[in-house]
């Protein structure tokens, strides 16, 4: 789950980490009030949208009036904002921060991942603050420092210290560095994230240490034990295919291809979109019904694979192990002919019940073509959607 750069801050300022004072807005009048309460001459509007590269996008502006605020906050909120993480088709801004200015001497990175080679959250770090991490990699690799933490112990002063001054934090803010990585590091633990990024976190002219920016992603399967967090949940933001199959306990995430895939095990879910690719195609969605499905389950996983109009035909992979291979069949069935479905369906189906389910497909009186295998699953979606042209 993703929040909004706002939230994350007050996610940080809960661990004390300094961040800029600012206010969330969601019309014009609120962004004038909020520039006349925080006072200055400087204020940043910022649109909130989950994705980076909001100020390239023209999503982030500098004010030096207040009615530079009500112009610039009227420009945004409403927009639909293209960057490189939100695709051509953009996202639209319904919210905006509003913030003080910020007397900016260095933009640094610092952020946190869990690297699945180590078992281990790492702490990565760099002078090149302000930028993609992943540019960075690309172009400066020398840039990047890196620290596994211990679980034991947490991340430990020298480790800050020394990752800090790697960065060009000045010995006279070493301290305040030490303090702000290790509350991320807290942040991080306490709340179950799966990243949390402070990119920029600028060096100030007086020498002290400010998170300009902040993003935070959770674990979902994390979040039963977060009420304040899941809270914080913006379902414009969302999939609304993906927010409609999460109250049926569905695994599902929208791609760009034409072959909707239905498979039970995230595992198996991922080789079958492999396979489609080798073939030739392009798959239309990751959707994993889990080991419980049942006909209602399947029905709707295929009514959620249908709202999508480049959807040319379904392919069903399913190994039955604790999901039995009659009870998919009977949920194929009774989807099939809920939904009227008008587009190809190739099902493949090994192992529990295996030859009572292939039956009952047969003898459904449904268009279903059948597959021994992935490969030939595969094979033969491909050329369903071929013909389909």
């Amino acid at each position: 789950m993703k929040i909004h750069e706002y939230q994350a801050k007050e996610v940080l300022r809960n661990f004390g980490v300094v961040t800029p004072k600012g206010v969330a807005c969601f019309s014009v009048d609120e962004a004038v009030s909020a520039a006349q309460t925080l006072g200055g001459k400087v204020w940043v509007v910022k649109a909130q949208i989950h994705a980076g590269g909001r100020g390239m996008g023209g999503g982030v502006k500098i004010a030096k009036s207040i009615d530079d605020v009500k112009v610039l906050a009227g420009q945004i909120l409403g927009m639909q904002l293209v960057t490189h993480q939100t695709g051509p088709q953009g996202q639209k801004v319904r919210r905006l921060l509003v913030e003080e200015g910020a007397d900016i001497k260095a933009e640094l990175y610092v952020g946190m991942v869990v690297d699945r080679g180590t078992q281990r959250v790492v702490l990565m770090a760099s002078s090149e603050g302000g930028m993609d991490i992943e540019e960075v990699a690309a172009h400066a690799p020398e840039k990047i420092h890196k620290v596994f933490i211990d679980p034991g112990t947490g991340l430990k002063d020298a480790e800050a210290d020394e990752v800090a001054r790697k960065i060009g934090i000045p010995d006279t803010s070493v301290p305040q560095a030490r303090s702000i990585l290790k509350a991320l590091y807290e942040a991080f633990d306490k709340t179950d994230a799966s990243l949390a990024e402070i990119n920029p976190l600028i060096l100030t002219g007086s020498g002290g240490i400010v998170a300009l920016d902040a993003k935070f992603n959770f674990d979902d399967n994390a979040l039963f034990r977060h009420p304040e967090i899941l809270a914080l949940r913006d379902l414009d933001e969302e999939d609304p295919a993906e927010i409609e199959a999460s109250k049926f306990g569905l695994s599902y995430i929208s791609l760009d291809g034409n072959i909707g895939c239905l498979v039970n095990g995230a595992g198996l879910a991922m080789a079958t979109m492999d396979v489609i690719k080798l073939y030739g195609a392009e798959p239309a969605n990751f959707l994993d019904v889990g080991g419980g499905a049942d006909a209602k389950k399947v029905t709707e996983a295929f009514k959620i694979m249908l709202k999508n109009p480049g959807l040319k035909a379904i392919l069903v992979n399913i190994f039955g192990g604790i999901m039995k291979c009659d009870t998919i069949a009977e949920g194929v069935i009774t989807a099939s002919k809920a939904v009227q479905l008008k587009v190809p369906l190739v099902v493949r189906m090994k192992g529990t019940n295996e030859d009572l389910g292939k039956k009952m497909l047969a003898e459904s009186g449904l268009p279903i073509i059948s597959a021994e295998n992935m490969a030939e699953a595969a094979q033969k979606i491909v050329a369903a959607v071929k013909g389909a042209r």
